[in-house]
């Protein structure tokens, strides 16, 4: 039964989502009778970083994809593209400050809108992660899941998010509260006119958000044995404690 279990294991490690929903709930049943002690096999170290990051990926996104997620978060914040804060100075020094603030709501409205898509994408990333990704992630540095995540997913992110980005600034106003913003700045004599892609930019911090995001659920798990929920979480965790 024992070898059944691993071999079972092992067809669902690539991915819990990859198997109907009796395979999971049977997969479950044997999570649940890992032994806690010793240390983990690689099988059970693949499991576990799988386990920790669509935890955290998940809850990552959620958060962010929450009402001011973005806007309500100074650490991910979208703010003015940085070669347009001229614009919103400008436009502030002569009193548009509602015009100013209405252009970082939406932006950041936007890409609240787009995080719902994110789990997914991550997800994907996670399927497709193989055990040796696993063992380097979980004896690697502290933001080592961020960077794998990083290389694998950033084109992809970007070509994805794009398109909703894009449906997301005009569905929340932000294409024509920066089209209103940019066409005021723009008759101001002797300014340089502007002009940004705002789909490319938002999408870009969108994703540097998920990825600030998906870092501090990293370090919750490596460094606060508390939000370790599960025992192969304990287990696989406390290995890479041992061996740092």
């Amino acid at each position: 039964m024992k070898k059944i279990s691993i071999y079972f294991i092992a067809l669902c490690v690539v991915s819990l989502s990859s198997c109907d929903v009796q395979s999971q709930s049977k997969l479950g049943n044997i999570l649940k009778q890992i032994p806690a002690g010793g240390n983990p096999t690689t099988t059970e170290i693949g499991l576990g970083i799988k386990q920790a990051l669509e935890l955290g990926t998940s809850h990552g996104a959620d958060l962010l994809s929450a009402k001011d997620g973005f806007l309500g978060n100074a650490a991910v914040k979208i703010l003015f593209p940085p070669e347009a804060q001229k614009v919103e100075k400008t436009l502030r020094s002569v009193g548009l400050n509602s015009l100013a603030d209405n252009v970082v709501t939406s932006l950041n409205r936007a890409a609240e809108d787009a995080a719902k898509e994110a789990k997914p994408i991550f997800l994907a990333a996670i399927k497709q992660m193989t055990i040796a990704d696993a063992t380097n992630i979980l004896l690697g540095n502290k933001d080592a899941a961020t960077q794998y995540f990083k290389r694998v997913t950033t084109s992809q992110l970007m070509q994805k998010f794009s398109p909703v980005i894009t449906n997301s600034l005009s569905k929340v106003g932000a294409t024509k509260y920066w089209g209103d913003a940019a066409a005021q700045y723009n008759k101001i004599p002797l300014v340089k006119p502007v002009s940004t892609d705002l789909s490319a930019y938002v999408a870009e911090k969108a994703i540097d958000g998920m990825f600030y995001q998906v870092a501090q659920e990293e370090l919750k798990i490596r460094d606060n044995i508390g939000a370790r929920s599960t025992t192969l979480l304990q287990k696989v965790f406390g290995y890479a404690d041992k061996n740092k």
